[in-house]
């Protein structure tokens, strides 16, 4: 099979990675149990064309996909294919307690797990983790692991930019294993997951699983003692989380054999009237989320970083220039990353993950000239599809609730796979009414929605005719400066090009200044400038692909935005 070569751009966190086995730190710090064995490491890895028994030719770097650089593979999965995946392992000495639990941080698309031979789990969709109980399949000495992995890329499923032709906003696609695969023991009744609901004065924390009677410590040395399901508690001290002070209460729970750690914030988004015009606020106060359009990719290794400092890096040079927010755009990251958020202090806009077909005609130029009122009744319409979508956006809020950055979610993003969006909104609100919801981010409106979401390119950002909600930019900018040495290829996508740094600079400076800066007052609350990276093609990140060149000067940028944060307090 061919080798089809995407790119030899490299960060500095592939030079640091450790190779034998990538990503060995706990995967999920929103609940952190003593016992932890990473399987991420070298996997006999082969791609067959139908169900026959595979012979492994080739080894794979898990969790990177196929696809990338650090995979060891580095070429397209051909639709139509299937992968294989095998490796062998034992358990530590001492490690097994009453049960044994297999972990899958994810796996695009469609996959089926086996131990020993036996199928212990199959998965469906390529971002949400999933895990097993394997206790029953596994033996004293060497097991073996096998998944089998199909990516077609079919739009029933979530895939956000990922696309065979890849080229401007279209990426580079990712197949298979692109998060840690690890284990953990735990006893035969155990907690098996935590919810936490935080407000200004106190927090609930929901315990699924585990015995009756359970205690609560906190690192202050507060305890509570309580049985059933759930409990309320308001600490002596009271810090609320914001941006500029991240703080975090840290806590241990212990409930039979069973022992977790984990954290919380105090805190609460909603909205607010200010001089009689509608604000997003933070913990009951008007607050300007001022942030970044972030993608989540990397040039070596696709859709993970080569090592979590990745994410830490990404979300300090964000914050260096005085952005207060991220908004991951159609993808979902690992655990890491968000508590990376939670413990830096960064606010996440979170999109759902887009599935269905796209029309470039009908979904971006069209309304990028103006016609952003069409009627789409019609448009995706399939049953399964809409279905996956609905699951996905449930699954997607189950596993992001007790982040205490994410304050916001999208639903549609531009009309991509859109739906009876007043609909979703209503579900989604109902199953979590503790965060704000933009249903139709961009344009194709309807009714329901907390904000009035906004896309603006190719002209002056202004405010005009305004709404009852909270006025949200949610993509501006897209200026591009294309760095020697640190490009992808030689193709470039931006909205605006700029040869010089010094040109970017000012041009980006005179966006936030003449045109930002005077509509604050007038309404907007929330902005998400076009992007934190280059990704592939596109060069209009204030970063390089490569992490290596921040673009723009970090001191007058920051020193602009605190202008843009005084307006909102007047």
């Amino acid at each position: 099979m061919e080798s089809k070569k995407y790119s030899t751009l490299t960060t500095e966190y592939s030079r640091e990675m450790d190779k034998e086995t990538p990503w060995n730190e706990y995967p999920r710090p929103s609940m952190v149990r003593g016992s932890f064995l990473c399987l991420n490491g070298k996997w006999d890895f082969t791609i067959t064309e139908g169900e026959s028994n595979p012979e492994y030719k080739e080894k794979i770097l898990v969790p990177f996909p196929p696809e990338s650089l650090l995979s060891g593979i580095e070429r397209e999965i051909p639709e139509g294919s299937l992968m294989h995946y095998r490796r062998t392992f034992t358990l530590p000495e001492g490690f097994k307690s009453d049960r044994i639990i297999l972990h899958f941080g994810a796996v695009d698309t469609i996959c089926d797990v086996y131990i020993n031979g036996a199928r212990v789990a199959h998965h469906e969709g390529g971002y949400l983790p999933f895990s097993a109980d394997v206790t029953d399949r596994l033996t004293e000495g060497e097991n073996e692991l096998y998944v089998k992995v199909k990516d077609n890329l079919d739009p029933k499923y979530p895939y956000g930019k990922q696309t065979r032709k890849r080229g401007g906003m279209w990426y580079t696609p990712v197949s298979g294993i692109w998060q840690t695969v690890w284990a953990e023991c735990v006893p035969e009744n155990y907690i098996e997951k935590l919810r936490i609901t935080p407000t200004v004065s106190d927090v609930k924390i929901e315990v699924i699983g585990g015995e009756m009677k359970k205690k609560l410590t906190l690192e202050t040395g507060e305890v509570y003692e309580f049985e059933g399901s759930e409990i309320t508690i308001s600490p002596i001290e009271k810090h609320l989380w914001t941006p500029n002070h991240p703080y975090l209460y840290r806590f241990t729970l212990e409930s039979g054999k069973d022992k977790v750690e984990s954290y919380f914030a105090l805190r609460e988004i909603g909205i607010r009237k200010k001089h009689g015009i509608p604000r997003l606020s933070l913990n009951g106060r008007p607050y300007l989320f001022n942030g970044l359009l972030d993608q989540g990719y990397y040039p070596d290794g696709i859709f993970l970083p080569a090592t979590s400092n990745g994410y830490k890096d990404d979300i300090l040079a964000a914050k260096s220039c005085g952005f207060n927010m991220l908004r991951k755009h159609i993808k979902i990251e690992p655990e890491i990353f968000y508590y990376l958020c939670d413990s830096l202090g960064i606010v996440v806009f979170q999109d759902m993950v887009n599935n269905s077909d796209y029309s470039f005609f009908i979904d971006t130029a069209l309304p990028t000239v103006g016609f952003k009122r069409l009627p789409i009744l019609f448009r995706h319409r399939d049953s399964e599809s809409r279905r996956i979508f609905e699951e996905h956006m449930y699954g997607t809020i189950d596993h992001l609730y007790s982040f205490p950055s994410v304050l916001y979610y999208t639903i549609f993003n531009e009309g991509w796979g859109q739906f009876k969006a007043d609909e979703m909104y209503e579900k989604a609100k109902a199953y979590d009414p503790t965060r704000i919801y933009d249903s139709t981010s961009g344009w194709f409106r309807r009714q329901k929605s907390d904000v009035d979401s906004r896309h603006v390119y190719f002209k002056s950002v202004k405010i005009g005719k305004t709404t009852e909600k909270p006025i949200v930019i949610s993509e501006f900018g897209g200026y591009s400066h294309r760095v020697p040495g640190h490009l992808f290829g030689e193709e470039n996508y931006g909205y605006r090009i700029f040869e010089t740094r010094k040109e970017f600079q000012e041009e980006f400076t005179r966006l936030y200044r003449k045109e930002i800066k005077p509509l604050i007052s007038r309404g907007i609350c929330a902005l998400v400038y076009t992007q934190l990276s280059d990704v592939e093609d596109e060069t209009n990140g204030i970063l390089t692909y490569d992490r290596s060149v921040l673009k723009l000067d970090k001191e007058k940028t920051k020193a602009m935005m605190e202008e843009l944060y005084t307006q909102v307090i007047r």
